[in-house]
């Protein structure tokens, strides 16, 4: 069932979990984490970043809508990170049902004024909006970007910019950062300051960066008004770690042999996610 990016946080806000957001680059990633969400029924998050799309390539977007469509569970197809206006247009024109300006490296005004911008485009069709405000870190150049030091979100900055801006969600900076830490790097969520945001802010939050972090951290985040959380890398390491010792058999060239273990192995991860969100049954609700 396809449906907009609001419809689906708002029942998870009014329900207190969290829908994750399963980032692919693929067509076998899309079609273990729809089976995985239907096997746990549980709502679902197609994330698309404009790399995955470059990748993927646009006449890819009719089977993705008709693979939500199909679904036996509320399916929202995501627009990650847009850059610009006419990104968010074209994703608009492809299908997404919910898109994401991430102006969080702008002034503060220009990240209102471009954000306000697609929000009037977007709603006119339909279309639900997610904006960013603080920023996300980085942990190397292959991650999506992110800033070097953390920025982190002010709870009156984002009481200003949802009222200025009328975004259906925020994405918010308490100390995740997009990739895998190093060894010297330890990620430390700022659960307190998650509680004032939400104390004082009244649309689903966001969190990215959601990979990597302690299960005990995202977890108490998910209860704690953040209704959608972003997961990349600890999918996409499950499936190319299987597909590398697959591969190690010289002998196996076809996909059928190679990528259904590679599957299974994105969609045990997975189903962690979904109940470390309390995200499990939750299909019945819609």
């Amino acid at each position: 069932m396809l449906i907009s990016g609001k419809d689906l946080l708002a029942v998870a806000a009014a329900n207190d979990f969290a829908v994750p957001a399963f980032n692919v680059s693929d067509y076998s990633m899309l079609r273990a984490i729809v089976e995985i969400a239907e096997e746990k029924q549980a709502p679902l998050i197609i994330a698309i970043h404009p790399n995955e799309i470059a990748n993927l390539g646009w006449d890819v977007m009719p089977s993705v809508i008709q693979i939500a469509r199909k679904a036996s569970v509320p399916v929202a197809i995501h627009w990650d990170h847009g850059a610009d206006y006419e990104q968010i247009l074209q994703a608009i024109q492809g299908g997404f049902t919910s898109v994401m300006i991430d102006g969080s490296l702008l002034p503060f005004e220009e990240n209102v004024a471009i954000t306000k911008k697609v929000v009037d485009a977007a709603h006119a069709v339909g279309v639900s909006v997610e904006g960013e405000l603080g920023t996300i870190g980085k942990t190397d150049t292959y991650a999506e970007s992110g800033a070097d030091s953390i920025v982190y979100t002010v709870p009156a900055d984002a009481v200003s910019f949802v009222e200025r801006t009328g975004v259906d969600s925020l994405a918010i900076a308490i100390g995740t950062r997009h990739g895998i830490y190093p060894s010297d790097l330890q990620p430390e969520l700022k659960l307190d300051l998650l509680e004032e945001i939400n104390r004082v802010v009244e649309v689903p939050l966001v969190l990215h960066g959601g990979s990597n972090n302690p299960d005990a951290e995202i977890g108490q985040a998910a209860h704690s008004g953040v209704n959608k959380i972003n997961i990349s890398s600890d999918i996409k390491i499950a499936y190319y770690d299987r597909e590398r010792e697959i591969l190690q058999d010289a002998q196996l060239r076809e996909p059928d042999a190679i990528q259904p273990p590679c599957r299974a192995a994105l969609k045990e991860v997975a189903a962690q996610k979904i109940d470390l969100f309390g995200a499990a049954g939750k299909a019945a609700l819609y």
